[in-house]
């Protein structure tokens, strides 16, 4: 019961940081004015990056572990 709560969780968390990383791209790149300059990744987009790998990672465990339970 536990293992279904914290995949539900983890899997809103990965929902919300993979929208977060999509608000930044928008109809400019088609266009062409993403290549208009150099553009590196600031801490937070490499936070966000970081931890949507983790929970990723975490939800696959669980899913996992939740398969192997039954």
């Amino acid at each position: 019961m536990v293992l279904f709560i914290l995949e539900i969780i983890v899997g809103a968390l990965l929902i919300g940081s993979i929208l977060l990383q999509m608000q930044g791209s928008g109809l400019s790149t088609a266009f062409g004015g993403a290549g208009e300059f150099y553009r590196s990744k600031r801490s937070v987009e490499k936070i966000l990056f970081w931890s949507t790998g983790i929970l990723t990672s975490l939800f696959a465990i669980i899913s996992v572990l939740l398969l192997l339970h039954r």
